[in-house]
C-alpha cells in the first residue's frame, strides 16, 4: 500500500470523463468485430477500463508497454455502479474497452451473456483458487473471465478516535473487541455515548458485511427467488435498521462527503476488505492513526472481488487477451496488493513471502499481507450471487438508506422494498 492509491481528486474526475470520449471514438483500421474499444491508435494501443482501484498504476501499466510494445490507456469509473451502467449498455453492440473490468456483485447478471466474452485460453486455466474460477465457468465449461481479487475483511480503526473514546488501541486487544455483531454494536454504543459521533462509517456497509456472511440471500442455484421471503434477509435489514443506521456517519460509501471524512475524523472505524485500504489512504494521505485489526464480527467475510473480461466484438481481441493474462499473473497480483490491497485470488500469489510478509507502513506497519491472508482463511461462506442480486441488494440499500434519512420508518421501508422488488 503506498501513497499512489487512488485519490478523489480533479484527475481523476477527469479521467472519468475521458473514458466516455476513449470508449466513443473509433477504431482506425481493423475493426472486423463491431466492436470500436481499441482507441484510435490500432492494435498498438489498448484500453482498459476498470474502476474503484484495481492497483493498476502507470507505472505497472509501463512494464507491459515494455515488454509487449502494446501502449495502454486506462480509464477509471468513479464506482462499480457507473461501470456497471456502462458496460450493460454497450456490451454486444460497441464501445467497451479492450479489458473491462467487472464487479462481483453484478459478474452473475454478466455470465448471462457469456457468449458475448472471448474465453480464456485453456494454459491459462487452473491458476486461480477454485471458488474464483468456478464463478467465471460458463454452462458449455468455458472460463471467460480473468480473476483479479478477492475481498477478506478486517476491521480499520482509528487509534487516536479509540483512545480519546476510552478503547484499546493496539491491533490485538483490537481484535478481541469485535467477535460478533452484537460485540461490534455493544462497543459502537460505548463509543458513540461516550463521544456524540458515530462509530462507523456507512450503515449500508454494515448491511453488506452481514449479508456477506449468507449462504443464499435474494435468489437460490435453481432460480427460485426467495429475496422478500427469506427470514435472514429479513433479520439482517432489522439488524442494519435497529443497530447499524444509530451509530453511522453515512447511509452508504462513495459521495464526495464520505470520502472527506476519511480525513476528518467524522468516524472511527470501517469493514475493511483488502482493496479498501488504497482507497483510505489515497484519499486521507496525511492522516495518521489509521491502523488494521486482524477480527471481523461473525468470523470471515469477502467483499468484493473483480475479474478482466475481454469483449468478443473488440478490434484487438488476441492483444487484449495477453493483457488481462499479464494482468492477473501472480507477479502482477502481488505488484497490485502492494499498490492498492487487493488481495490477490491466484494461488501461487497467495503463497509468496512477499505477500505473507507485506507490511503496511501507513497503517502503522500493520502486517497487512498476514492480516488480510488470516481473514481470508477465516472465510467459511461464499455467498450466491444470481443474475439479479445487483438489482435486490441496491434496492434493499436504497430501503436502509430512507430509514437513515428518516423518510420513512423501518416497517414501511422494509413494505416499500417487498413491493419495488416484486416488479423485478
Amino acid at each position: 500500500m503506498n501513497s499512489r492509491a487512488m485519490r478523489r481528486s480533479a484527475a481523476a474526475v477527469a479521467a472519468f470523463s475521458a473514458t466516455a470520449i476513449v470508449l466513443a471514438g473509433c477504431t482506425s483500421g481493423g475493426d472486423t468485430g463491431g466492436g470500436d474499444a481499441g482507441g484510435d491508435a490500432g492494435s498498438d494501443t489498448l484500453t482498459l477500463a476498470t474502476f474503484n482501484d484495481f492497483g493498476y498504476t502507470d507505472e505497472l501499466l509501463a512494464e507491459f508497454t515494455a515488454e509487449t510494445g502494446i501502449e495502454v490507456v486506462h480509464n477509471k469509473a468513479s464506482t462499480s455502479d457507473d461501470a456497471r451502467a456502462n458496460f450493460f449498455q454497450k456490451l454486444g453492440n460497441t464501445g467497451l474497452a479492450d479489458v473491462e473490468g467487472v464487479e462481483i456483485d453484478w459478474f452473475a447478471e454478466m455470465m448471462q451473456y457469456s457468449d458475448l466474452l472471448t474465453p480464456v485460453p485453456d494454459d491459462v486455466k487452473g491458476r486461480w483458487i477454485d471458488f474464483k474460477e468456478a464463478a467465471a465457468t460458463d454452462a458449455e465449461g468455458n472460463l471467460v473471465a480473468y480473476g483479479t481479487d478477492i475481498g477478506p475483511q478486517g476491521i480499520c480503526y482509528r487509534e487516536d478516535l479509540y483512545e480519546a473514546a476510552g478503547l484499546p488501541t493496539d491491533r490485538e486487544s483490537v481484535e478481541a473487541l469485535f467477535p460478533t455483531w452484537d460485540a461490534f454494536f455493544d462497543v459502537a454504543d460505548d463509543y458513540t455515548e461516550a463521544t456524540g459521533q458515530p462509530f462507523v462509517d456507512s450503515a449500508n456497509a454494515v448491511l453488506q458485511g452481514i449479508m456477506n456472511q449468507l449462504e443464499y440471500t435474494y435468489e437460490e442455484p435453481d432460480g427460485a427467488i426467495i429475496a422478500t421471503e427469506n427470514p435472514d434477509v429479513r433479520e439482517s435489514y432489522d439488524t442494519v435498521v435497529e443497530r447499524a443506521v444509530p451509530i453511522s456517519a453515512y447511509a452508504g460509501q462513495w459521495s464526495d462527503d464520505w470520502f472527506a471524512s476519511l480525513a476528518g475524523g467524522e468516524f472511527a472505524t470501517m469493514l475493511c476488505p483488502g482493496w479498501m485500504l488504497g482507497i483510505i489512504e489515497g484519499n486521507a494521505p496525511e492522516t495518521e492513526g489509521w491502523n488494521i485489526a486482524n477480527a471481523f464480527p461473525g468470523g470471515g467475510g469477502n467483499w468484493g472481488g473483480s475479474y478482466l473480461v475481454v469483449p468478443a466484438n473488440g478490434a484487438n481481441v488476441e492483444a487484449a487477451q495477453q493483457l488481462a493474462d499479464w494482468l492477473t499473473a501472480p507477479e502482477q497480483q502481488l505488484k497490485a496488493f502492494e499498490n492498492a490491497g487487493t488481495f490477490p485470488s491466484q494461488s501461487e500469489a497467495l503463497e509468496s513471502p512477499i505477500l505473507l510478509d507485506s507490511t503496511n507502513e501507513y497503517f502503522n506497519d500493520a502486517p497487512t499481507g498476514q492480516i488480510l491472508t488470516d481473514r481470508a482463511d477465516a472465510i467459511t461462506v461464499t455467498p450466491f450471487k444470481g443474475p439479479q442480486y445487483f438489482q435486490y441488494h441496491n434496492a434493499l440499500q436504497d430501503a436502509v438508506t430512507r430509514v437513515f434519512d428518516g423518510l420513512e420508518d423501518p416497517e414501511t421501508s422494509w413494505e416499500t422494498w417487498v413491493t419495488q422488488v416484486s416488479g423485478f
